[in-house]
Formats: structure tokens, sequence, C-alpha cells
């Protein structure tokens, strides 16, 4: 019996060491790592480790000194721009007398074809050799051949009539015979006001580079000064900066102007110009046009496209050239070939204060038969002038 019960807890003692043995290698066994957690998109992100990259700094505006809090709590100080006032409306310089204004620019550079011409006839003895030299002096002048040769036998004869030559004879009589030659009775008024109709209607021609658009746009501001009103039509439809231009002009003196797409049709845009203009009760429609010259043909039918599209409203008042003066004789090339594309009605000579020849007046009135109505004396909004013999001679010769 003894020996049975010893046996039992013999028993239940190696049970008990087992199963110790098995729970304590269960807890020894390592468990599964946990699934990861989602991302907090609201937490701020982690600070960068070292070697960890840095991220691309974001392109935020710089503050101002006045924008940053000053240590003693001050608050933010708002600088205010004042707001930018639209451009008004500029008012032109009168042209009544603009050219006796502007005769000192214009002597600058012109009267020494007039001093040489009095140093000359001032000498004692008036041989051939003088006479040549005065002829020379009037070619360098860009006078032309013609011209020259009739002023200087006019000028042979009056010396010799004169006999004694104080040297305010010799300027009298010099002042008149090139008044003369320059043309004192010549209608040089620019048409623009019909008696019949509104508007009066300018197309200016030329060939580019000679500034033609900005002629144009001093035209305006000249006519706006005698109290007329204007519109502008940018038939230069071809150059892209000369619609712009134009516009830039008109909206200085409260010009309206018509333009079309770039590289349209120039005559619809002379269409509608003069179209708006007569809407509108303008007095005036300046047309500025192409002046390409590369065929001769090609610039015919543009411009007398141009022309006939526009006389479907009404005659054309004005053709106006622009010529550069500057250029001298090269530019009656350019003026035979515009007289023959449309009918010259009048001359503008920009550039006059550079180096031009005063000559170039008298050489390109022969060529076209047409007066010189406007002169160009320098870069200024309002350096365009009406064209004044006997202003123009004066500064030839000085006082």
């Amino acid at each position: 019996m003894d020996i049975v019960i010893l046996a039992v807890v013999i028993a239940v003692v190696v049970i008990g060491a087992l199963g110790g043995l098995i729970v304590g290698s269960r807890r020894k066994k390592q468990l599964p790592p946990p699934p990861p957690a989602a991302p907090d998109i609201t937490a701020p992100p982690a600070e960068p480790h070292v070697g960890d990259e840095a991220e691309t700094p974001r392109e935020e505006p710089r503050r101002t000194i006045e924008e940053v809090d000053l240590p003693d709590g001050s608050a933010p100080v708002v600088v205010e721009e004042p707001p930018a006032e639209a451009p008004g409306i500029e008012i032109p310089e009168p042209t009544a007398g603009r050219l006796v204004r502007l005769r000192t620019r214009l002597s600058r550079s012109q009267n020494a074809l007039g001093k040489g011409l009095l140093t000359l006839l001032a000498r004692e003895h008036l041989d051939e050799d003088t006479w040549e030299e005065i002829e020379d002096t009037l070619l360098t002048a860009d006078v032309g051949v013609q011209p020259t040769q009739e002023l200087v036998e006019r000028l042979r004869e009056r010396v010799k009539v004169l006999g004694t030559r104080t040297p305010e004879e010799l300027r009298t009589l010099l002042r008149e015979e090139l008044v003369t030659l320059v043309g004192r009775d010549m209608d040089r008024a620019v048409k623009t006001e019909p008696e019949d109709r509104k508007p009066g209607i300018v197309m200016v021609v030329g060939v580019n580079g000679t500034g033609k658009t900005t002629t144009t746009g001093k035209l305006a501001r000249v006519l706006v000064a005698d109290g007329q009103s204007v519109v502008l039509g940018a038939a230069d439809t071809f150059r892209a900066a000369a619609a712009d231009q134009l516009q830039t002009w008109g909206e200085r003196v409260g010009a309206h102007t018509v333009r079309g797409p770039e590289g349209g049709d120039p005559a619809s845009v002379a269409f509608d110009a003069v179209k708006e203009g007569k809407e509108m009760g303008a007095n005036v429609v300046l047309i500025d046009t192409a002046g390409r010259l590369h065929t001769k043909t090609g610039l015919m039918d543009e411009l007398g496209k141009v022309k006939r599209v526009v006389e479907k409203h009404a005659p054309v008042d004005e053709v106006l050239l622009v010529l550069d003066a500057t250029t001298g004789q090269n530019g009656l090339v350019q003026a035979r070939v515009f007289a023959e594309v449309v009918n010259i009605t009048g001359i503008v000579l920009t550039k006059l204060d550079g180096t031009a020849k005063g000559g170039i007046v008298v050489a390109v009135q022969r060529e076209l038969g047409v007066p010189v109505k406007l002169i160009g004396l320098g870069e200024g909004a309002d350096d365009l002038a009406p064209f004044e013999p006997e202003a123009f001679v004066d500064a030839l010769i000085g006082e």
C-alpha cells in the first residue's frame, strides 16, 4: 500500500516538472513583430538625422525690414505705394512760327553753305576760279546741277551790276537769290480741310527707315495743335512695331488709332480708318502706309490698291512723301519710284538738322515738281515744322 502511494507521488512530481519546462520554453519563444501603424498625416515631420538628405527649400518672398516685428513688439510697418496715374493727354506746341524757334538748331548744321558763299562773293576779284568754287560749294550742298547753274548765272549778273560790294549788300543779294531758288510762291499748306466734306484724307508714303511712322505721329500733333481732331490709320501691317508705335503717338494727343492684324490687308485698314473717321466726325484721317521697296511692282500694286479703296469713301487730299534728308541725292532715286506709283502732292524732309545738306530742298522740289511742306529738325515730339522759305534761307546764311 505504501509502495503504491509512493509511486503516485513520484508520478505527480514528474508530470509537474515536465509541465513547467514546456511553459518556460513557450515564454522564451519570440513573438512576431506587430504590423506597422498607419502614418499620421497631421503629425509634424520628423527632424532629419545626420546624413539624411535635406529637403529643397521652398521659394518664398523675402520680407523687407519694415515687415519684420521689431524686438520691442511694435507692429509691422506697411508702406503703401500711391496708385499709378494714367498719362494725361499732351498739349502740343503751337505750329505758328515753329520753324523760326527751331532756326538756331537748323543753322548750326546748315549755315556752312551760306557762310562759304558769302566768303567767296566777298573776294575783291571774282575770277573764273572763284565762280567754280561757288559752283562746287552749291553742288556739295546737294543743290543739284541745273539749279546750281541757274543760281551762279544770276549771281554773276547781279554782282557785275552791283560793282562795289559791302557785306550787307552781298548778304541781301544772296538771300534774295536763294529764296527765289527755294521757291517763295509754291503752295506749302497741307490740305486737310476740304470745303465740301469731312474728314480730310492724307496718305503718308516713304521707304521704311526714313522716319515715316514717326512723322505721321508728329503730323498728328501738328494738326491737333492747330485745333483739328485726328484719326490714325495704321496701314503699315508688315512691320510688327509700326501699329504700336503709331498708336502710342496717337494716345499722347488723344487721337484714335485704327489698326488690323499683323500681316493683314493694308487697304482694309485704310478703308476702316476713313469709315471710323467719318462716323466720329473727325477733321482729318492720316494713313501710314508700308514702305517696302524690294520690288517696284509690289509697291505699286499695294499703294495703288490702298488709294483706290480709300477713294470709295472720298478723294485723297494729300499724298505726302517722307524722305531722309541725310541720304542726299540717293533720296531722289526713292522719290522717283514713289512718284511713279502715286500722285505725290508734297514732301516731308526728315533729319534735316543732322548731316544733311540744305540744298536737298531745292533738288527734290525740282525732281518731283512738288513743294517741301514740312521739315523734321530733331528727335523731339514737336520738331516737325511747316516749311517757310524765308526762315530756312535765313538759317542757311546766318545773321
